[in-house]
């Protein structure tokens, strides 16, 4: 009876999209699912509004309400622009940034967003192709805009598309700004949105940004001169068919390489993404060619970015000379690690500086920052809130970095988002600093974790996808709330924080107020012996994440292996006691 009702609910609403207000193909498209007997793919496409949340919308692309289409990202452009009128109401002229990606229909959604854009009065500043994240951030700013948007959905498969909506500081909206939106956005019909644009108030930016940017980018080169001497440093990179093409390799001649090889067959714009599963760098899978090319040429490291080029990957030889993944916190640990030591070596540190982390991330980043007098600032996942903690000392403290887990990191303030086109650079010279010191960033990442401490960090992704998914994650960490595990892999849990109620919570049962800007839905679980377990549901995937961190002990480089074995087997006791 509740599946007819359901089917019922959802038949109603598809049939709204059989008007005239909907293209021709479209309704064909809606017509063929309500034809169909099963009614799976009608459900999964109708039985909601595709929600445009705190970064804006993701999903699949296709027809109804849950899926991405003109018609949806037309309702969120509309719902912006009406925001934005509303709260630069004084202005004699509201302007905005557009960018998007090489998926399929981001050109066709960010121009039909720049017609409604500019037949509701904004003036846009629309890029000629494709671009990287970053580069839409920095437009931004520079360009004097109040927001900007930029369709794409990252590093997700290719069924996907998104739109990320940013705030006049170049980063991804915050309160109270988001739910401003979000409540203009559910306001709108079909019938409110402007489709008709105002060619006068569309500008088309390209070249121009691009070397003002990349000029940028060049600004945080830490040691020129180790660039010099190791300019023919061997470089395999791979944009995965992405944006980093446009930007990447041009960033990387900038800096002084000039040995930098990218894989061809990835140099291909195609939001098919034919060479890879899912062109995500944090996926291994997703840089077999890069290393199969690293190997003929004998290079010194790969580097790949995902399609909107904010995220990099990376690998590296170990002491066996095989290829092996840097994962997403030992990358940010480098980072950290080299702007921290290499700043404080040629003098260019002043005393005020601050590096932020997300609260997922590896703890050995604070030990890196307590041992050098370096202010570590905690925040919650998304350079959204990195580029806050920088937004709010502005003029007063410096930002040297920052990053996350999941292959995201920013080294600079001219940009709010995370950047892999100053990622892959200051990667690069990394690599020419240690190799310029008889090492291989491997070395490097063993001498970190002798000084520092050693941990491994690995993160569980369950995937619940479509309607009863979404139900059952919020029932997971529903149970988790209730039913706290009391010890993980047999260490006791000492300490419980939800995010949610910002309460933190001791072993001896007293509770205490947490600091955060706002609330998350996500729960942290601390035990005795170091172990940190953190649990969220994706903001931006149909999937709850579990990230696991755990300590071990290390001697010597020689003795990582088994160290690292350790403790991934110290990791799946930690599953096993979390059910996962």
């Amino acid at each position: 009876m509740e599946n007819q009702e359901l089917i019922k609910q959802v038949t109603e609403r598809a049939q709204q999209w059989l008007t005239p207000a909907y293209d021709a193909e479209t309704q064909a498209e809606v017509k063929r699912m309500l034809d169909n007997p099963d009614k799976t793919e009608l459900i999964e496409c109708f039985y909601r509004d595709l929600e445009f949340g705190t970064g804006g919308l993701r999903g699949i692309m296709g027809a109804g309400t849950n899926r991405m289409n003109i018609y949806v990202v037309g309702a969120a452009t509309q719902g912006f622009a009406n925001y934005l009128k509303k709260n630069f109401k004084d202005r004699d002229q509201i302007s905005v940034a557009i960018g998007y990606d090489c998926r399929n229909n981001s050109d066709l959604f960010a121009k039909k967003s720049a017609d409604i854009f500019s037949a509701n009065g904004i003036k846009v500043y629309l890029f000629d192709d494709m671009r990287p994240t970053p580069e839409m951030s920095f437009a931004i700013r520079y360009l004097g805009c109040q927001a900007g948007i930029n369709l794409t959905a990252s590093h997700n498969p290719r069924e996907y598309n998104g739109y990320k909506a940013y705030w006049e500081d170049g980063a991804q909206v915050l309160a109270p700004h988001d739910k401003g939106i979000i409540d203009e956005v559910g306001k709108v019909k079909v019938q409110d949105i402007k489709f008709e644009g105002n060619p006068d108030l569309i500008e088309i930016i390209g070249a121009d940004i691009d070397k003002i940017y990349w000029d940028q980018v060049h600004t945080i080169c830490i040691d020129p001169d180790v660039i010099k001497r190791q300019k023919n440093l061997s470089i395999v990179y791979t944009p995965l068919h992405g944006t980093g093409m446009n930007g990447i390799p041009q960033s990387l001649k900038l800096w002084g390489f000039e040995n930098v090889h990218c894989v061809p067959e990835q140099m291909v714009k195609s939001g098919d993404f034919p060479t890879v599963v899912s062109p995500n760098p944090e996926n291994a899978e997703a840089l077999t060619l890069a290393i199969k090319l690293a190997k003929e040429i004998d290079a010194d490291i790969v580097m790949a970015s995902d399609p909107d080029a904010d995220r990099v990957g990376m690998a590296c030889k170990n002491d066996k000379g095989e290829w092996v993944l840097i994962n997403g916190n030992q990358t940010c640990l480098l980072f950290l690690y080299y702007i921290i030591t290499n700043r404080k070596k040629l003098g260019k540190m002043v005393g005020n500086e601050f590096v932020v982390k997300t609260i997922v991330t590896t703890e050995v980043i604070r030990q890196i920052a307590e041992k050098n007098n370096i202010e570590m600032r905690d925040c919650y996942t998304g350079f959204k809130w990195i580029a806050r903690e920088i937004r709010l000392s502005e003029g007063v403290k410096q930002y040297i970095g920052g990053g996350e887990e999941s292959y995201g990191f920013l080294a600079e303030d001219f940009v709010r988002d995370k950047d892999a086109v100053s990622a892959c650079a200051l990667l690069a010279e990394i690599c020419a600093w240690a190799k310029d010191n008889g090492k291989t960033l491997y070395e490097v990442l063993m001498d970190i974790y002798l000084e520092y401490g050693f941990s491994k960090e690995y993160t569980v992704n369950v995937v619940k996808p479509g309607k009863s998914g979404a139900e059952e994650i919020q029932q997971m960490m529903v149970n988790l709330r209730e039913n706290s595990p009391k010890e993980l892999a047999g260490s006791k849990v000492m300490l419980i924080k939800d995010y949610k109620t910002l309460k933190q919570t001791d072993a001896a049962g007293k509770v205490s107020d947490m600091d955060m800007p706002d609330t998350s839905n996500v729960l942290q679980f601390y035990t005795e012996d170091n172990t940190k377990v953190s649990v969220r549901p994706s903001g931006t995937e149909p999937k709850i994440k579990f990230y696991m961190e755990v300590k071990g002990t290390l001697k010597s480089a020689a003795d990582y292996v088994e160290a690292d074995a350790a403790a991934a087997k110290k990791i799946e006791a930690v599953r096993a006691s979390l059910g996962i």
